[in-house]
């Protein structure tokens, strides 16, 4: 299909939800009543969350942010505010949303490519398919389906941050299809996404390739909430292949009337474009086939429910990852623990108070960089609206 038929048709693609929405409008015109039960658009949902941190490093000339020092000063404790995010989600009509997100506390450093998180609108069709455009999470992964302030840990993992700078992860522009379906008895989500692959918050692409990725869920157990994910994903990034891969599995067990048991467990592995670009050219080893990054996590969390007088549930986890950004040249595999208690008021983590560590061990230290032994801990308190 030559390039002049591509035009039309995805510019009918893209129009086809609002000219839809428009005839339901023209259907409706000779009504002048509402009846009384009638929905009225839009409406609009306000939410946000504030994180604010004390932290302690107590690595060797280690400061708070994990970067070692050879000389001079370290700064070593510090208050900080994580995340101040405000966001509207607004529904146009019973198909038609649109989402904004904005992170407040982005100001504090280089506002370059940051601030502005989720920008997109969405149509949904039925449950079989939605379309989504603008700038969101793609999903690939456990991670990328959940929000950062519901998330058991402190944090989202080093491989979501690191398959974020390649493009596969974290908030992307692009365009992605979703739905769920059954295939015989076991319930299935999926979404396919075509992307920019070069992060939020730019101009245009970097290039004029595209990173497409996909991925699928299937249900193996609603009493236990097993969930089986499958994630790939492929494309081209200034003329060489790129790719990504992933499996995931997650479970959520009821021991007792007031105790449960959930597990995550992901793993992740893909071409390393961002670290084989940044290199200089002369000091890169092969082609960029032979920058590869994997990790996997397991996180297991073991929750208690309490509601006694404001204090909804306690909360026990400690998550494990492994993560190597290049495991076949110069590698230099991260070893990451993050015990954490929580402390649950209100319902859906209205109000969490946490504290924990996160305890770094790399195969080799790295002077002057973030690539060294460090113990951080956390005094955590989270506020959503």
């Amino acid at each position: 299909m030559s390039k002049i038929l591509l035009v039309p048709i995805a510019f009918f693609f893209f129009i086809m939800p609002f000219c839809l929405n428009a005839q339901g409008d023209v259907n409706e015109g000779g009504k002048t009543e509402k009846t009384e039960n009638e929905v009225k658009y839009p409406q609009y949902q306000l939410k946000g969350l504030l994180q604010a941190r004390y932290l302690e490093s107590f690595g060797d000339n280690v400061d708070v942010l994990g970067m070692h020092h050879s000389t001079g000063d370290v700064t070593q404790q510090s208050f900080d505010i994580k995340r101040m995010r405000v966001g509207l989600n607004t529904k146009l009509s019973e198909a038609t949303e649109v989402v904004i997100l904005v992170n407040l506390a982005d100001f504090k450093s280089d506002t370059k490519g940051k601030v502005l998180e989720n920008a997109y609108g969405k149509y949904t069709f039925n449950k079989y398919i939605a379309l989504t455009g603008g700038q969101f999470r793609p999903a690939f992964g456990i991670e990328e389906l959940v929000p950062v302030d519901i998330i058991k840990s402190f944090d989202f993992s080093n491989q979501y941050y690191e398959f974020g700078k390649n493009g596969w992860t974290s908030f992307q522009i692009g365009a992605s299809a979703t739905g769920a379906f059954d295939i015989g008895k076991i319930p299935v989500n999926y979404a396919v996404s075509v992307l920019n692959g070069n992060g939020k918050n730019v101009e245009m692409d970097k290039d004029n390739g595209k990173q497409y990725s996909t991925r699928w869920v299937f249900e193996l157990s609603k009493e236990h909430k097993i969930n089986l994910g499958l994630n790939g994903g492929f494309g081209k990034v200034f003329k060489e292949d790129v790719f990504a891969i992933g499996a995931d599995i997650t479970s959520d067990f009821k021991l007792t009337e007031r105790m449960s048991f959930d597990l995550q467990i992901e793993y992740k592995q893909g071409t390393n474009h961002n670290l084989y670009f940044s290199l200089p050219a002369e000091s890169r080893v092969g082609d960029v086939s032979n920058y590869q990054m994997r990790g996997v996590y397991f996180l297991p969390n073991l929750r208690y429910v309490v509601n006694y007088k404001k204090l909804t549930a306690l909360e026990l986890s400690c998550r494990y990852e492994t993560f190597d950004p290049s495991y076949k040249v110069n590698s230099n595999v991260r070893q990451t623990y993050t015990p954490m208690i929580s402390l649950e008021f209100g319902k859906a983590y209205l109000g969490r108070i946490e504290m924990g560590f996160e305890i770094d061990r790399f195969d080799r230290n790295v002077p002057d960089s973030s690539a060294y032994n460090d113990e951080l801990f956390l005094i955590q308190l989270q506020l959503r609206l």
